[in-house]
């Protein structure tokens, strides 16, 4: 059986500018996961004391507050900033980029729509900066009760898949007079998504790893499914079942953009002794 890794998989700019900034602040706390993937927050605690802390109200003035990739709500991040306590933002700039428009054009007077997961982290953050009206949708069909005016602006979570984006962007731009639309889908989302859509069409089974509750890893293994049915999202080695790959004569491998190589490299070397 051969195995093939993805032409592009794994960390993305965004994470691996996390990471290094956190291995260089050792003693500090992230304030929520970092990144979606506890096998490498547990590399953090324990190779650089790295801390987890979730309850925004045990942070105390002088200790580090590192801030998550996707983000955090703007009421929060004032919080901290009162509470005197050291600010490291983490926060990636394709994820603070849709929180800028969102802020700006709210303030112009536009009715801000979020295509994306309301509950998602990145989310409630972007949503947080808007000064009116701002509406979270995943589907055209959504809006259809919702009572939005003539100017409208658009933004999309980072890691959406932009035939899904397209299809709302098209629905709107027909029903109102004023759609203003940003591309905030991330490059390298677009570069894994292609590359697992390319690599599972000429595989018979497709392993996804990254974290069960990452909406890019899920994304990933949604595409893999369209062309290869025989695909499964693991986060660790464990997960690996020999009877998966019986009569299997291709796999291919990707990876979310929170997966770290030492994990890739593991279930590869595991894939492989099967």
């Amino acid at each position: 059986m051969t195995i093939t890794l993805a032409e592009n998989y794994g960390f993305c700019f965004g994470v691996k500018r996390a990471i290094d900034i956190a291995e260089e602040t050792q003693g500090a706390f992230t304030y929520g996961p970092l990144i979606h993937n506890s096998k490498e927050i547990n590399r953090l605690k324990n190779d650089f004391n790295v801390g987890l802390q979730e309850d925004i109200s045990q942070f105390k003035p002088q200790d580090t507050v590192v801030i998550r990739t996707h983000g955090i709500e703007k009421n929060e991040l004032q919080y901290l900033k009162d509470k005197e306590v050291d600010i490291i933002d983490a926060t990636c700039p394709y994820v603070t980029k849709p929180q800028e428009i969102v802020q700006e054009m709210s303030q112009k007077g536009y009715d801000i729509v979020i295509f994306g997961d309301e509950n998602h982290p990145e989310i409630k953050g972007v949503k947080s900066y808007a000064e009116g009206n701002v509406y979270v949708v995943l589907t055209k069909e959504e809006l259809a009760d919702i009572p939005l005016k003539n100017r409208i602006a658009v933004v999309a979570q980072t890691t959406r898949k932009v035939d899904n984006y397209l299809d709302l962007i098209n629905y709107m731009i027909v029903k109102y007079k004023e759609v203003r639309v940003f591309n905030t889908i991330c490059n390298a989302t677009f570069e894994n998504q292609d590359a697992a859509r390319d690599l599972a069409q000429k595989s018979d089974i497709m392993i996804v790893i990254g974290g069960k509750n990452s909406s890019n890893t899920k994304q990933l293994l949604a595409i893999a499914k369209e062309y290869c049915p025989d695909s499964y999202l693991i986060e660790g080695p464990e997960e690996l079942q020999d009877s998966w790959f019986k009569q299997k004569e291709a796999c291919g491998i990707t990876a979310g953009a929170s997966t770290p190589d030492w994990i890739i490299k593991q279930i590869k070397e595991k894939i492989a002794s099967f």
